[in-house]
């Protein structure tokens, strides 16, 4: 199941108009929910950044661990996406500076994104 929550009528209206946007792309309907936001919970520390959580060569070179810092990390939850196959090498490289990871790290990263990308 999948699901879009939003805090007022402007972000349901746009909710909206992107599912039926991306219905008209697909044959099977789509079955994602739109919401309203309601009380949120913080998922437990071992869920948190889960697909970066298993490299743990770079967390230690981040000089991250788990807790409230993984869970604020701009660049954790960057380089979550990238390690876990979201986004590619010309994104990477276009922000990699701003996410201050070393030159063996952002190595390390580059070397994810091509795996993810070519197997």
């Amino acid at each position: 199941m999948s699901a879009i929550f939003y805090h007022d009528e402007e972000q349901k209206r746009l909710a909206e108009e992107s599912l039926k946007a991306a219905q008209a792309t697909c044959k099977k309907p789509i079955t994602t929910l739109i919401l309203p936001v309601g009380q949120f919970y913080d998922a437990e520390d071992y869920h948190q950044k889960y697909i970066l959580q298993k490299h743990d060569w770079l967390l230690a070179s981040l000089r991250l661990s788990r807790g409230k810092q993984l869970v604020t990390s701009h660049a954790a939850a960057r380089l979550n996406g990238y390690v876990g196959g979201y986004g590619n090498k010309e994104s990477f490289e276009a922000e990699k500076d701003a996410l201050g990871l070393s030159d063996e790290a952002s190595e390390y990263v580059l070397e994810q994104i091509a795996e993810r990308q070519y197997g």
